[in-house]
This record gives C-alpha cells, sequence and structure tokens, in this order.
C-alpha cells in the first residue's frame, strides 16, 4: 500500500472519529440554517420555478410585435397519363421543386401590444410573489428555529424541575425515617415527582415534534441551535408609530405589490380583447423560386424556372366572430372585479397583520420586563422557602409550589423573548422590507450553547 493511500485512509479515519465524538457539540445558528433552506426548502424551490416560468411570456408575448420569418419549399415528380383533344394518351412525367422565404412584420396590431403589457405586469406579479415566498422563508424557519428552542429549554426546565423534586422527595423520606416530617411531605413530594417526570416525558416528546418541522425545511440538522443570551436586548419597531408601519405596508407589502400588478394585468386584458375588433396592418415581405420540368395541361412540353420577389401590405378588418369577441370582453371586466376585490381583500388583511405585530412587540416588551421582574422574585421565594423548610417555618409544599412557578416563570420568559424576535421579522415582512441583513441581526444575538 503506498503511502498516499496510507494518508487518506487516515485522514477518513481522523474525520469520521472527529465527527463522531466532537459532531454533536457543534453549534449551528439561524444564518446558516437559512442559506441552507434557501437551496433545499421545497417550498421556495417550488416558488423559484414559478417565477422563471412567469417571466418566460415576457418574450413570448414580445414575438408578438417583431418580424416573423420562414422558408417553406417542396421538391417531387409526378407521373400522369394526359390525353389531348381525342388523341392517345401520352405519358407525361413531371420534376417541380419550389421554395419561398418569407418576412413579416406587424405594424399595427394593437392587441399584440397589450399581450405584451400583460405579460410584463405578470412578471411583475411574479417577482413580487417570489419576495413573498422569500418572506414566508424566512418567517418559516424562524418560527420552527425558535419553537425548537423553546421547546429545548422546556425540556432542560421540566429535567431541573424533575431533579428538584427527586431532592425533595429525598429529603422528606429522610426526615419522615427520622421523625421530623410528617408522611404528607413524603408523599405530596413523590406525587409532585411522578407529576414531573410525566411533564419531562412530554417535553422529549415536544423537542422531537419540532425539531422534525425545522428538518422539513433544512433537512438534518446536526448540532446544537445556537440560543438566545441572557443579556441579549431585544430590538424595538422604528419608526415608533404604527401608522406609519400601516401605511407602507399598505402600499410596499408585496402580497399587495403582486396583487395591484394582476390587477393591471386585468386591465390589459380587456384592452387586448377589445383590440380584437381593430383592424391589422403587417408587412409581408417574399421571395422565391419554382421549376417545373413540363406541364401536365398543354400539349406543348417545355419546362419553366420563375423567379420572383413580392412586397405588400396586408390589411384585415375583422366584422363578426359570433359573439365570441364581446363574451371574452366582458369575461376579462368581470375578472378585473374579481381581482380588485382581491386588492382590497389583501389590504385588509396586511394592515390587520402589521398593527397585530407592532401590538405584539409593545407588548412583549411589557411582558418581558414583567417576567424578569417575576424570574427574580421567584428565585428569592425559592430560597427563602428552602432556608424555611429546614428550619420548620415552611412545609415542603411551599418549597415545591415556588419552585414550580419559578420554572414556569422561566419558561414564559424564554418564549416571550422568542417571540419578540418573530414578531419583529412579521412587521418587516408585511412592510415588504425583510432581508437577509435582518436574520443577520437577529443572528447577532443568538450564541453557543
Amino acid at each position: 500500500m503506498s503511502l498516499v493511500v496510507k494518508w487518506c485512509l487516515l485522514r477518513c479515519l481522523y474525520t469520521c472519529a472527529f465527527y463522531a465524538f466532537f459532531g454533536n457539540a457543534w453549534s449551528v445558528d439561524l444564518l446558516t440554517l437559512y442559506r441552507i433552506a434557501q437551496n433545499d426548502d421545497p417550498v421556495f424551490e417550488i416558488a423559484r420555478h414559478t417565477r422563471e416560468a412567469t417571466e418566460q411570456k415576457v418574450p413570448q408575448a414580445r414575438a408578438g410585435l417583431l418580424p416573423a420569418l420562414s422558408i417553406s419549399g417542396n421538391d417531387g415528380r409526378t407521373r400522369a397519363q394526359t390525353t389531348f383533344s381525342n388523341q392517345s394518351t401520352v405519358d407525361r412525367n413531371v420534376d417541380a421543386w419550389t421554395w419561398t422565404l418569407q418576412l413579416t412584420q406587424p405594424l399595427v396590431r394593437l392587441q399584440n401590444v397589450f399581450a405584451y403589457q400583460q405579460s410584463t405586469l405578470q412578471a411583475d406579479a411574479a417577482e413580487a410573489q417570489f419576495t413573498q415566498t422569500l418572506h414566508e422563508l424566512i418567517l418559516r424557519l424562524a418560527q420552527a428555529y425558535f419553537d425548537t428552542l423553546i421547546a429545548e429549554e422546556a425540556q432542560m426546565a421540566a429535567e431541573a424541575q424533575l431533579r428538584a423534586l427527586d431532592e425533595q422527595w429525598r429529603q422528606a423520606k429522610r426526615g419522615f425515617e427520622t421523625g421530623v416530617r410528617a408522611i404528607t411531605d413524603m408523599h405530596e413530594a413523590r406525587s409532585r415527582r411522578d407529576d414531573a417526570r410525566a411533564l419531562k416525558i412530554a417535553a422529549e416528546n415536544e423537542v422531537e415534534i419540532k425539531h422534525s418541522e425545522l428538518e422539513r425545511i433544512v433537512g438534518p440538522v446536526n448540532g446544537k441551535l445556537a440560543a438566545l443570551g441572557s443579556a441579549a436586548i431585544m430590538p424595538e419597531p422604528q419608526p415608533a408609530d404604527v401608522q406609519q408601519w400601516v401605511m407602507q405596508a399598505r402600499e410596499q407589502n408585496p402580497a399587495v405589490r403582486a396583487q395591484k400588478s394582476t390587477v393591471d394585468a386585468a386591465e390589459a386584458e380587456i384592452s387586448r380583447n377589445r383590440a380584437e375588433h381593430l383592424p391589422t396592418v403587417d408587412l409581408v415581405a417574399s421571395r422565391g423560386a419554382s421549376y417545373s420540368s413540363g406541364s401536365l395541361t398543354t400539349p406543348l412540353d417545355y419546362s419553366t424556372n420563375t423567379r420572383s420577389m413580392l412586397a405588400s401590405v396586408q390589411i384585415n378588418v375583422p366584422l363578426f366572430s359570433g359573439g365570441a369577441t364581446n363574451a371574452r370582453i366582458e369575461e376579462a371586466i368581470a375578472n378585473r372585479s374579481k381581482e380588485l376585490a382581491r386588492l382590497e381583500d389583501t389590504r385588509r388583511r396586511v394592515t390587520t397583520d402589521t398593527r397585530q405585530a407592532y401590538a405584539a412587540i409593545i407588548n412583549g416588551q411589557a411582558r418581558i420586563e414583567a417576567l424578569e421582574s417575576a424570574q427574580i422574585a421567584g428565585e428569592n421565594a425559592v430560597k427563602g422557602n428552602q432556608v424555611g423548610y429546614r428550619i420548620g417555618l415552611r412545609t415542603n409544599m411551599d418549597v415545591l409550589t415556588s419552585e414550580q412557578q419559578l420554572f414556569a416563570t422561566r419558561r414564559d420568559l424564554s418564549k416571550a423573548r422568542y417571540d419578540i424576535l418573530l414578531q419583529g421579522l412579521k412587521l418587516k415582512a408585511s412592510v415588504g422590507t425583510l432581508t437577509e441583513s435582518d436574520v443577520v441581526e437577529v443572528n447577532r444575538l443568538l450564541q453557543e450553547r
């Protein structure tokens, strides 16, 4: 075995061992998963290809305004028997070929002009819809990421609570055995410990569920997720005026922009169908040649060779199409009214979402302050009850209740902090300004665990 092969094998073994022992210790952050999701998320992939397909409507419609060039021809032999003026039948074999090169340039085709305008508006709508899908990808990923972190912290809280309750049960059992505690303290501690064990199992299942939802977006996730640090400062909305956010959202939200382009495309569809009543004018130029070795219809058998050039202006005036054009016009008018109603519905929905996101951030800030105070008070209460329990001034139930309240407060505080981050992303998405830089800003608040 050569030295090169040995070196490659050793390197592979080292890499596998490194992943086996240290791979789980690696930290994965939100920004890394976002960039993975841009390539691996099936929903985003569908949106990307939808936009690409819609963009091709523009060159298709533009082709109706540009020249069309075609060439046609044929080459063949005809075998026939011909009789002239009751004379005997003669065999005629004729070789013939022909070709024609034709150029057609539309001069006046208003329906094609409106069709081109419609295609550009449809492409604009597709671009806005793609932007909306990008925003939804960020929000879906952030939601799944934060939900997983919340579930993991709830699991850690459940494990800590179980350890504390197990220790309380052990202390109550020792106290009962030495005669300084009542048997009810031991039973109460055991009951709470068993309840905590069930909550721990439920928390583990919730982690699996949330982790699966995250992997549905980005695929397998190896390593621990970076989480919020305790000193992280929650961002506040700027400007601090909900009405300015609402006004911007009603005009710049991607869903609103997409629907506005759809309304304009419906207007172009009406104009396109009305233009079907108008005359069309085309410039037609052609050049061709033909050859025939003889004739089937004349007694004289002579060959012909012809070359020709043609330039003309063709006018077509539609008169009646059985009412189909009028029906298409009425259909397009109805579709425009439908899209206008959808535009108003989209604006109302965006207004509601913007107000809710803004209010959630403001209320969340106040909730975080209250929970931080409650956490400090809860920690002091646990310490006080533990001291009181040791000197006989507090019961075991007092200690267990204060510890459970503290764990619940920590869990609610963690969830409130992640909720504010998510609502901040939703607020920026509602006004159409959510980008990767916002993901970077949130990612800076996260740190390895």
